[in-house]
Parts: C-alpha cells; sequence; structure tokens
C-alpha cells in the first residue's frame, strides 16, 4: 500500500474527546435543542424515504436560511436593531450547506488553494486551517498576533498588499482566544486584497455581531457560520457559508455530492423555522459568560482575557 506523500508529514485534528458527564472541552452549546424542536424534527423524520437520494443542495433549507439569516445570526437583538444593520438581499444563491463546518474549511483549499497558492492565518487560532493547507499543499503565510491575542491589524494589511495571497482566514470570535475582529479592520482588509477573506463566524451568535452586511460591498468575502454551538446541533453536523454568488459556484464546484443528508437537512430546516426558541439559551450563556468572567478575574494568579465567545482564555501563574 503506498500512502499519499503528504501523510507522512501530517499530525491528524485530535479533539482529545473522552466520555464524560461534563463536557467542557470541545465549546459546545450545554443545553439540547428545545423540545419542540426535537418534537417537529422526529415527526417529520418518520416520514422520510430514506431509500431516495437527499436534495443535493438543500434547497430548502437555503432558501430558509436566506428568509430568516437576521433572526439566526443575531438571535438576541430586537428586530428594529437588526433591521437598522443594512442586511444585502440574500437569495439561495448566496448559501452553501455542508457536513459541517468543517468540511467548508476543507472544500475551501480545494477551490481557492493548492500547489503555488498561499493562506494567510493569524495564529494563534483554529488549528484544523494549517492542516487543511497542509492537506492540499497550500503554503501557509502566519502573521503572528499581539502579545494581548488581539489581531496585529497594519501586519496583516500589508502582508495581503503584496499580492500574493489567494485565502485570508480571521476568526471572528476566535478559537482559542476569544476576541472578535472589528468591522472596520475587515472593511481595510477586504480593500486591500482581491484573496478570498474567509471570515469563520462558529461563535458569532454569542458575540452579537456579524460582518454579513459587508457582503453588499465585497464579493471577496466568505462568512462561514454553523448549526454546532449556538444552535445545539455539534452531533448532527450541519454548517453554511454566505457569499457572493460567484464564490457560492466555486464551493458547489468541488463539494462532495450528497454530502448532506436527509436527516440533518430536516433537522436543520426545524431549527431555522424555530430559531427564536434559541433566544434565551443564547441569552443565557452570554449572562453566565460575564459573570464567569469576573468571578475568574478576582481569583489570586488568575489573568481573564475579554471573551465574545462561549469560552474564555486564562493564564494561570506559573
Amino acid at each position: 500500500m503506498r500512502d499519499a506523500r503528504i501523510i507522512s508529514s501530517l499530525d491528524p485534528y485530535d479533539p482529545k474527546y473522552l466520555p464524560a458527564d461534563v463536557l467542557l472541552s470541545a465549546n459546545e452549546n450545554p443545553m439540547d435543542v428545545p423540545a419542540e424542536v426535537r418534537g417537529s424534527a422526529v415527526d417529520r423524520i418518520m416520514r422520510l424515504a430514506f431509500n431516495r437520494y437527499p436534495d443535493p443542495t438543500a434547497n430548502k433549507l437555503r432558501d430558509l436560511l436566506a428568509q430568516n439569516i437576521k433572526q439566526m445570526v443575531l438571535p438576541t437583538l430586537e428586530s428594529s436593531v437588526r433591521d437598522s444593520l443594512g442586511f444585502p438581499d440574500l437569495t439561495r444563491d448566496n448559501f452553501v450547506v455542508s457536513n459541517g463546518g468543517d468540511e467548508l474549511l476543507f472544500n475551501t483549499f480545494l477551490a481557492f488553494g493548492g500547489p503555488g497558492n498561499k493562506v494567510l492565518n493569524v495564529p494563534p487560532s483554529f488549528s484544523v486551517y494549517e492542516i487543511d493547507a497542509q492537506i492540499t499543499n497550500t503554503e501557509v503565510v502566519n502573521v503572528p498576533r499581539n502579545p494581548d491575542f488581539s489581531i496585529n491589524e497594519d501586519a496583516v494589511i500589508e502582508r495581503v498588499s503584496q499580492d500574493d495571497v489567494n485565502i485570508v482566514i480571521i476568526t471572528s470570535p476566535n478559537n482559542p482566544t476569544g476576541d472578535s475582529v472589528n468591522v472596520d479592520f475587515m472593511r481595510r482588509l477586504l480593500s486591500s486584497t482581491n484573496a478570498l477573506v474567509l471570515l469563520d463566524e462558529a461563535y458569532s451568535e454569542f458575540a452579537e455581531r456579524t460582518c454579513i452586511p459587508l457582503l453588499g460591498e465585497f464579493d471577496n468575502l466568505c462568512i462561514l457560520r454553523t448549526f454546532s454551538k449556538a444552535y445545539s446541533l455539534a452531533g448532527v453536523r450541519l454548517g453554511y457559508i454566505v457569499s457572493s454568488p460567484k464564490v457560492v459556484s466555486r464551493y458547489l464546484m468541488v463539494r462532495q455530492p450528497y454530502s448532506v443528508d436527509v436527516v440533518a437537512q430536516t433537522i436543520g430546516e426545524e431549527v431555522v423555522s424555530h430559531c427564536n426558541l434559541y433566544t434565551d439559551t443564547i441569552r443565557g450563556i452570554i449572562r453566565r459568560r460575564h459573570e464567569l468572567y469576573t468571578k475568574l478575574g478576582n481569583i489570586t494568579g488568575v489573568e481573564v482575557f475579554p471573551s465574545t465567545a462561549n469560552f474564555m482564555l486564562v493564564r494561570l501563574k506559573g
């Protein structure tokens, strides 16, 4: 048996999964889906034809996302505040649905990376970015964060201005540091490069902010989101991107056929249709984050970094 040459140089992603009564290590939502969502999803699943292939592009789910995107991405804000943010008009052509956000990350490198191409990364961040780059022979250009873990914005702008980077990945809120980018930096970045700028907003419901309004200004912006965190579907594997139709078409070219099965599509449709049922849970997590930040900060020898996610980074003395 002959392995691909790249295999010998890879360290596989290891989430360190262990069975336990209390799970904190994967940044999951501690609350399961609301009973109403579970009930309606199970009822529909019982009537599914399992012998038939699913809709290959999950068009019903894409339509529902387009119709409900403001509520989905900013669930804790008042509707009047959401409406004031200037969301562009979106249709199914602005969405790709996938088997988790991880599939979309890999597809990003298939569509825009590869030999001779470069990805700009701002570590420390999600380790899968560099793993996917290695697998696809995409060169990684790292621009390390500042000592306080904020993005070195000027260094990023200077590097992309060299016009040799194909993909820029920014995570907001960032895993593991918990900080979010500001819209002014994203606008500067997008104005400085023709590269695909992938903004990973997997945790952004807890930050109560999004850069989706910038899609009306920039065709090279691609926003990745997931049902795994705020919407309690880590076990279902469902993610999506929002971008320009031009970018979406590239993802559709490289996606695996039928990667989102009928069960996942059905559950996703019910979650989007009932997304308002998650508002109190998300608000509760935000409230507890503030409480935990204050209490940890009162412990001698513990340095707590501000977080806009459902986790926080701490530094222990010694």
